[in-house]
């Protein structure tokens, strides 16, 4: 009997096999600088891949299939100064290594240097770099994609204002934010009306807002750093948010700005130097200008554990209605105002026997167990009195107001409701190191 060759029975199979629907094999497309991308998008098929040496390519770009994009160093698509850079559409899309620039700077239109539309769920975005007026890359309604390792920057040329933001986020779930180098955009990260989505990591300097939050629900933000924004992290109208190990470095006027935020956590965050200009007696010389390290504005029911907050003008402010908070275990220190609280009703700040720690606490811990022996009470009538008719300041170490500071705290009967925090730390709590 004449046996067949191995080879030649497999042949036969494995021509079969790839003429399936379904079945292909992956092919690499080299593309040519100085040539427009897209002929080669359109030929391609899904999982193959675009290889860009060094050099500029003209743009825009639309990734409409299944494609990674892999850009050697110092390969550019130039947009052309009008609208989106590149627009992927495809799920699953990866552009790696591109640098984007000269996109469209018409924010009503909200051109983007990468624009991630809904049908790209699970696209990754890494180790790019892009620049221009616009926004920097947008995500519309995609989710579980993945933007990591990027820098971003914005064009000096313009106001802040008349920037985009470095990575916005519009109605998405499950995204990854990490590892970015953002400055000079308007906000470094903006989320909108998403959830269930990471912010890590990521490094925010010269901006309007670091961080902003809006209708953001059930989202964690984690070991991120600003430097020199207006607003550190502004988190505004949402619920359940996770804020722990996150670095506010100089900012100018609030480190963490809280607006109507309910049920959420800031732990072991860390907010240094908030200061605005002063006049040469150490005031602000715009009342109410102040630079405060935690700003709270009608939040209610969340947890405050484990926070530097050193440095600042004013360490924490509350109003409108800030209330049932849970402060414990966090660190005030050298700021000029530790509380501000504009409010009568009473504020208890421990928990199971345990305050926070208090750089200007005068009291003893005779016990001995690490707890001072007397409450702190950081605000008295008089700070009221200040910050109801801020021209009263000229009289602030008059004798008349130090003979009445003396009165109150010599006879508690004379003091108002306010913050009280009845176990103050006597040493600093150890909050370790943070890798932001």
């Amino acid at each position: 009997m004449t046996r067949r060759p191995i080879l030649g029975v497999l042949i036969p199979i494995l021509a079969a096999w790839l003429s399936l629907p379904g079945v292909l094999l992956a092919a690499d497309w080299q593309a040519s600088p100085g040539e427009s991308l897209q002929p080669l998008v359109e030929r391609a098929s899904d999982g193959d891949r675009l290889l860009l040496p060094a050099g500029r390519y003209p743009g825009p770009l639309t990734i409409d299939r299944t494609l990674t994009v892999e850009a050697e160093p110092g390969a550019v698509i130039d947009a052309g100064g009008n609208g989106h850079g590149v627009i992927i559409t495809a799920p699953g899309s990866v552009i790696d290594g591109l640098t984007i620039e000269n996109w469209g700077r018409d924010l009503t239109a909200m051109d983007s240097g990468i624009l991630v539309e809904r049908s790209a769920t699970g696209s990754v975005i890494r180790h790019s770099r892009l620049t221009g007026p616009g926004f920097g890359i947008r995500l519309d309604s995609a989710n579980e994609v993945e933007v990591r390792d990027n820098v971003i920057r914005g064009n000096t040329s313009l106001r802040s204002q008349d920037r985009g933001n470095g990575i916005h986020l519009y109605n998405v779930q499950g995204a990854r934010v990490e590892g970015n180098d953002i400055r000079e955009v308007r906000d470094g990260i903006y989320i909108d009306s998403s959830s269930q989505s990471l912010l890590r990591r990521n490094v925010m300097e010269d901006l309007r807002y670091g961080v902003h939050y809006m209708y953001a629900h059930d989202n964690r933000l984690e070991q991120n750093l600003t430097r020199n924004t207006r607003t550190g992290y502004a988190l505004m109208q949402s619920r359940h948010l996770t804020v722990v190990d996150n670095r506010s470095e100089g900012d100018l006027n609030y480190g963490i700005l809280m607006n109507n935020i309910t049920y959420s956590t800031l732990r072991g965050n860390r907010v240094e130097g908030v200061r605005a200009a002063a006049d040469a007696g150490g005031q602000a010389l715009v009342s109410g200008s102040e630079g405060k390290a935690l700003f709270v504005y009608n939040a209610q029911f969340n947890r405050f554990e484990g926070n530097r907050l050193a440095g600042s003008d004013i360490g924490i402010h509350l109003t409108a209605g800030s209330e049932d908070n849970t402060v414990v275990s966090n660190a005030f220190v050298d700021n000029r105002q530790q509380v501000m609280y504009v409010a009568t009703r009473t504020q208890e700040w421990s928990e199971e026997g345990r305050g926070n720690y208090w750089s200007d606490y005068l009291g003893w811990d005779l016990a001995g167990d690490g707890l001072g022996d007397t409450p702190y009470e950081p605000n008295d009538a008089m700070d009221r009195l200040l910050w109801r008719f801020p021209a009263a300041r000229l009289l602030m170490h008059s004798p008349a107001v130090l003979t009445l500071r003396w009165v109150q705290r010599q006879f508690p009967v004379f003091r108002p409701q306010g913050v009280k925090d009845s176990a103050p730390l006597m040493t600093e709590p150890d909050f370790g190191d943070t890798d932001s």
